[in-house]
């Protein structure tokens, strides 16, 4: 074998590492998008059960019961969540879920931190706003996250929200 030889088959040879190192560095991507899209999936789904399941419940505390026709009579902004001795899963009312949290661990692969937030909401032009005052509508935000779903250092986490509206036909 002489030098020609000798160096078309390094060339060869570094050429074939550079096309392994390439290939292997995309299966190693595709894995990482692959289980960011399979947790982003598994957090949506658990987002949505915690709509579901408050969307469920009555409107509101004061209208368990009874119908109301005045907005005074609905809880308070500022009283918003669970009575005390209300536990979860044995919430009544959709405004039960304010300040909630719960860990989901029931997975092995991620633990799934859920947040949830309740506020009256009102139509303003084209936008629905939040608002310090009792009104005819709540918005159901529901935030999870998970060290799962972590690309680098930025934290990625899935919103979503709902509204429910009192109605009550006689």
């Amino acid at each position: 074998m002489n030098t020609g030889q000798l160096l078309l088959t390094m060339g060869g040879m570094f050429l074939l590492a550079m096309v392994v190192l390439r290939v292997n560095n995309n299966f190693l991507r595709t894995s990482d998008i692959m289980y960011s899209t399979k947790y982003g999936v598994l957090a949506t789904s658990l987002a949505t059960s915690i709509i579901e399941e408050a969307s469920g419940k009555k409107f509101d505390a004061n209208t368990d019961t009874t119908s109301l026709d005045d907005v005074d009579d609905l809880t308070a902004p500022a009283s918003l969540g669970h009575a005390w001795g209300e536990q979860y899963p044995f919430f009544n009312d959709f405004d039960d879920f304010n300040n909630f949290t719960k860990t989901d661990s029931t997975l092995p692969s991620a633990k799934f931190n859920i947040r949830c937030r309740v506020v009256y909401v009102e139509p303003s032009g084209n936008k629905i706003v939040e608002v310090n005052k009792r009104t005819w509508y709540k918005k159901l935000e529901v935030m999870v996250t998970s060290q799962s779903m972590k690309t680098g250092n930025r934290q990625d986490t899935v919103k979503l929200s709902t509204m429910f509206s009192y109605w009550f036909a006689r």
